[in-house]
């Protein structure tokens, strides 16, 4: 492909509503468009990119035994009825009416429909395992698009779906996709984590993301430095430590004036903040609910939006808490109505500070289950930086991440609900167990510019690189360069490499600026110096230092580099 007939133009300027590195970057490149909020149409470079990851998806599903089909956008909304799954998804989930005004919903993923289409064609366990795959264009409702395509309306997404007999059967397909996707991020030249994740609305009993690490990614990663544990701060447990172990004494009252922090409290009382009861109150699907933690520690909204099994959780107003009896600063969940939920930290000990629910006293000595009883007790915490880890005693730290892949076990709630069964050796009916696992193709090219630019632009790793090589022809109105540079280009072409040349009537500087900013792994640059020193120069993207290659020798140099460069990434 020549410079000259290439759609799409590079900027120079920063885009103004461009807040991440990707963002700017495939802008300025010329590589992405913005249509409208979170919606973007893919221009030839940032296209081939795309097409690339798609085959390497395909490649390593095939290879994993799964089988492409693929679904319809279009979806009667009464499968997201049927499911319960519309109002976990809740506005996020477009819905549009057809002329007969029957209701249909644009899929954010398919689970339902693959689900009704499993319904239709396992019959028997010598139907299974089936895994089933699709990439495809999905349409979520984001209220906040951002970072270019790390956070749309509409995507391209390879999901996944498996179907099989038992929970080996089902681990097992679940291994596969775990390793099947850490070749796909390998081979797509990214460094990349499995964490394990919050099941979000999709469901499910467990669930793992797939990060690139980067500081620009807009999730926070605790991991331990002592063994392999990761996982997302939504879902990431920590060793909570306990309390010093005491007899529980009898309630006590004591003033407090003026003091209604933690900290405040437990300083005026001598105590450390792990002796103190913390509640926040919350309103869950309307309901009023009281969360108590251990004063040292925060509230995860989504462990507890989780453990509650709710559509919408949000902080209760000071309106909403008055109405309660509750005196913010002085309260605590002795002797208050409504719904408790305890920080399993809590069952550590004994004899806490709490408020006496009157302003400017405390209570001393409460113990959980003695003078309060708790709805539900469960780990609600926020892990944090330098905690200890669960699984090995080593410290938590942090990082930011880009969720580039996630997979799911979801069990059999979706086969019971739309009748995905089959008849086991002995004729018994009985639920599939289903898995789902999705890759946003979109979001992973914005992952490895995040994860691979310089101050200048865009470092493609070669495997999704849109062209191998950048080709810069200088002095092109020179007979000599000319033909050696059409000579090289064509020779490089008809060896199979993929060439981007520059064939426009263009300073050297604004040849190289482009080229450094478009990204392309190799750059041949050939001018009246590279001739004079007997060829071409031969240079990596990211390095300064470049070599002479004779014309005759480039073809062979650059595939010796671009087998060297695949063979690296796997």
């Amino acid at each position: 492909m020549k410079v000259s007939q290439l759609f799409g133009k590079t900027q120079r300027e920063i885009p103004g509503e461009a807040e991440t590195i990707s963002h700017q970057l495939l802008l300025r490149a010329g590589m992405i468009n913005q249509v409208t909020a979170g919606v973007y149409s893919y221009l030839p470079l940032a296209w081939r990119t795309a097409r690339k990851i798609m085959d390497i998806i395909r490649e390593e599903m095939d290879a994993a035994g799964c089988q492409e089909i693929t679904m319809p956008v279009l979806q009667p909304v009464e499968l997201w009825e049927k499911s319960g799954r519309g109002a976990a998804f809740g506005a996020n989930l477009f819905k549009l009416q057809d002329r007969k005004e029957r209701t249909l919903a644009l899929g954010p993923t398919h689970e339902e429909v693959v689900t009704s289409l499993a319904a239709q064609y396992i019959q028997s366990y010598r139907d299974l395992p089936q895994r089933l795959y699709q990439i495809q264009t999905k349409l979520r409702d984001e209220p906040r698009p951002r970072g270019g395509l790390i956070r749309v309306r509409e995507f391209i997404m390879k999901d996944m779906y498996s179907f099989d007999a038992d929970e080996a059967g089902l681990e097992v397909s679940y291994q596969k996709m775990v390793q099947a996707y850490k070749n796909i991020y390998r081979r797509c030249g990214l460094r990349a984590m499995a964490i394990e994740a919050d099941s979000g609305a999709i469901g499910g009993k467990a669930s793992h993301e797939f990060m690139v690490l980067a500081e620009s990614g807009e999730d926070e990663v605790i991991f331990c430095s002592g063994c392999d544990y990761a996982a997302n701060v939504e879902k990431a447990r920590f060793e909570k430590g306990t309390v010093t172990v005491q007899e529980p004494l009898p309630l006590e009252e004591v003033p407090t004036p003026g003091k209604e922090s933690i900290e405040d409290v437990a300083a005026f009382l001598g105590l450390a903040p792990s002796q103190m009861l913390k509640c926040v109150f919350y309103v869950a699907d309307k309901e009023f609910v009281i969360a108590v933690i251990r004063g040292d520690l925060e509230i995860n909204e989504v462990k507890l939006k989780n453990l509650l099994k709710v559509a919408d959780l949000r902080l209760a107003t000071a309106e909403e808490v008055a109405e309660q009896g509750i005196i913010a600063g002085s309260a605590s969940p002795v002797g208050l109505k409504g719904k408790v939920v305890a920080d399993d930290s809590l069952v550590s000990s004994v004899n806490y500070v709490g408020g006496a629910n009157v302003a400017g006293r405390h209570m001393r000595n409460i113990v959980p289950g003695r003078d309060f009883t708790t709805f539900k007790t469960a780990d609600i915490a926020s892990a944090r930086v330098g905690a200890t880890c669960a699984r090995c005693g080593g410290k938590l730290g942090s990082t930011r991440g880009i969720e580039v892949g996630h997979v799911f076990k979801l069990g059999t709630f979706l086969a019971e609900t739309f009748g995905a069964t089959f008849a086991d050796a002995e004729g018994n009916q009985r639920p599939c167990i289903m898995g789902c696992y999705g890759i946003g193709v979109g979001r992973l090219m914005a992952a490895a510019v995040e994860q691979n630019h310089d101050d200048k632009g865009i470092i493609w790793p070669m495997p999704i690189a849109p062209y191998q090589v950048h080709f810069c022809g200088l002095s092109l109105d020179n007979e000599r360069v000319k033909a050696a540079a059409e000579k090289s280009y064509e020779d490089l072409r008809a060896a199979g490499v993929e060439v981007l040349y520059d064939d426009r009537i263009e300073s050297p500087g604004v040849k190289f600026n482009d080229a450094d900013l478009l990204g392309m792994p190799l750059r041949i640059t050939v001018s009246p110096r590279s001739l004079d020193k007997g060829g071409v120069e031969l240079k990596k993207r990211p390095e300064k230092a470049f070599a002479i290659v004779s014309v005759e020798n480039v073809v062979a140099e650059v595939k010796a580099v671009i087998e060297r460069e695949m063979q690296a990434a796997g």
